[in-house]
């Protein structure tokens, strides 16, 4: 496993040449950059500034792994999904353009004019039509296990089901509710099938960090373990312990 940073919080303020070096100082191997924050890396950039951003993470050993995004597809509104699916192409032009590896994206409830299992396969459905738009750019889509309801692991395993497509996967998000009786072992193994992209938030809370970094670590997760946690006051003294304490939990 490898260590990256989602830029949501800790780095949101920063430009990105301050970014990138506060990443290459802590020891971070990779960054999700998130949409509206400082760095203005956005699917607003005209050819010369993605060029720009493709030869500025050309010349760090810090990967551009993906963009987080807030597109959502549980609207009841077919013109709602449909401008998210088209924001979500965006993403991936940016994403391709820049050789970034994935797009975030989210589901973010249910809405009460439909029944779960209309909104689990409209999502589907509109990750499916990203997930062919990637993976005709080489980059994948990456559901975040989000929302007060559909971040539940039956859910999310729902709607891989639905979506079945090889380019999209889920974005482990580390939440409580996955936690069964002190264990998070049921909802990973239902879910692990998916995981192509993993969050981890504060390593010193009472989440399960040891059982999962091992679930991983066994199952042969090779990818990275983004951290997205609170704000710092002092971010450059933050990322190096929260580092040692990555460390610390990789070890069997």
């Amino acid at each position: 496993m490898k260590l990256g940073a989602v830029t949501y919080n800790v780095l949101k303020d920063m430009d990105l040449e301050t970014l990138i070096k506060k990443l290459e100082d802590a020891g971070f191997e990779a960054v999700e950059l998130r949409t509206s924050h400082a760095h203005g890396v956005e699917p607003s950039l005209d050819a010369a500034g993605r060029a720009r951003i493709r030869a500025r993470f050309e010349k760090t050993k810090v990967r551009l792994l993906s963009y987080g995004s807030t597109c959502e597809f549980h609207s009841p509104d077919p013109a709602v999904r449909k401008k998210n699916v088209a924001d979500g192409k965006a993403f991936i032009d940016l994403a391709h353009d820049t050789g970034a590896w994935g797009v975030k994206v989210r589901p973010n409830g249910f809405p009460k004019e439909l029944t779960r299992e209309q909104t689990i396969q409209n999502i589907g459905d509109c990750l499916k039509e990203l997930g062919d738009y990637g993976a005709g750019k080489g980059v994948e889509i990456w559901m975040e296990v989000h929302g007060s309801q559909t971040q539940a692991p039956p859910v999310c395993a729902a709607i891989m089901k639905a979506a079945k497509h090889d380019s999209v996967g889920l974005c482990w998000n580390s939440n409580p509710g996955e936690v069964v009786n002190g264990s998070i072992k049921q909802s990973f193994d239902l879910l692990r099938p998916w995981v192509k992209s993993c969050h981890i938030n504060e390593l010193t809370n009472s989440y399960p960090w040891r059982e999962l970094f091992g679930l991983l670590q066994k199952t042969g997760y090779e990818r990275y373990t983004l951290m997205e946690v609170a704000e710092s006051k002092e971010p450059e003294r933050f990322m190096k312990y929260y580092r040692a304490l990555w460390q610390e939990l990789c070890r069997p």
